[in-house]
Order: C-alpha cells, then sequence, then structure tokens
C-alpha cells in the first residue's frame, strides 16, 4: 500500500508554510485534514458559528472532491467546537449538509489553535478500484 498526499502546498497568515496535507490517501482511505473557517482570502470568516460553520464545510467539501470525494464518502467526522454553547447552533447547520443521514461523529469543546469557532477533519472510505 502506498500513501499519497493530496492538495497543494498551503499557507497560514503571514504567508507562513503549514507542514500538513490538506488530505492523505491510504489505501481505500481519504484523511482530510482538519478544516476552519478559512475564506479564500486567507482570513477566519467574519460571523458567528453559524457563518463558520457553513464555511468550514464547504473547506471540507472543497477538500473531498481534490481526492475524488464527497460527503456520501465521509465514513467519521470529528468536531472542535470553541464555545460549547454554540452546539446546537453548529448541530442544525451541520445536519443541513447529510439529508440522507450523517457519519459517525465526535464532538469535543476545545480551544483551537487559530481564531475561529470550529475545527472539522473527516474520514471518507473510496475504494481505489
Amino acid at each position: 500500500m502506498t500513501i499519497e498526499r493530496i492538495g497543494a502546498e498551503r499557507t497560514g497568515a503571514g504567508g507562513q508554510n503549514l507542514p500538513f496535507s490538506p488530505a492523505t490517501r491510504a489505501g481505500d482511505f481519504v484523511f482530510i485534514s482538519g478544516q476552519v473557517a478559512m475564506n479564500e482570502r486567507g482570513e477566519i470568516e467574519p460571523g458567528g458559528i453559524e457563518a463558520q460553520t457553513k464555511r468550514t464545510m464547504e473547506n471540507v467539501i472543497a477538500v473531498l472532491a481534490q481526492a475524488g470525494c464527497t460527503l456520501d464518502d465521509v465514513a467519521k467526522v470529528n468536531v472542535w467546537l470553541d464555545d460549547p454553547r454554540d452546539f446546537w447552533t453548529f448541530n442544525r447547520v451541520y445536519a443541513s449538509y447529510f439529508p440522507n443521514g450523517a457519519p459517525s461523529r465526535s464532538t469535543v469543546r476545545s480551544q483551537l489553535m487559530v481564531d475561529a469557532k470550529i475545527e472539522i477533519d473527516v474520514t471518507a472510505y473510496k475504494p481505489l478500484g
């Protein structure tokens, strides 16, 4: 089995290189690195948890697409929320992305490394052949 790194090198604040791949394929599994609500300008999406959840999910979808996957291929989701009071609003927005049933998920409260309200990573299953 080989491990394939997927996605272009990424930069963070101030153009600093980020030392991770957006996605990694290992056999039939695709691991998407944690995504935050970073917009096309490289800034955290303004607004509250609703706007940031939408932007984060759109970022997850974009990286999944780079790996040839969709949300339908997602088997497991990990979510970190900065503020537990945001849980119910996050949950409502998140559910709208999985109208046919959501994958397994863990959600915890954690102080994030950037000034974001949410971070999401996913594991997808997409057989190679």
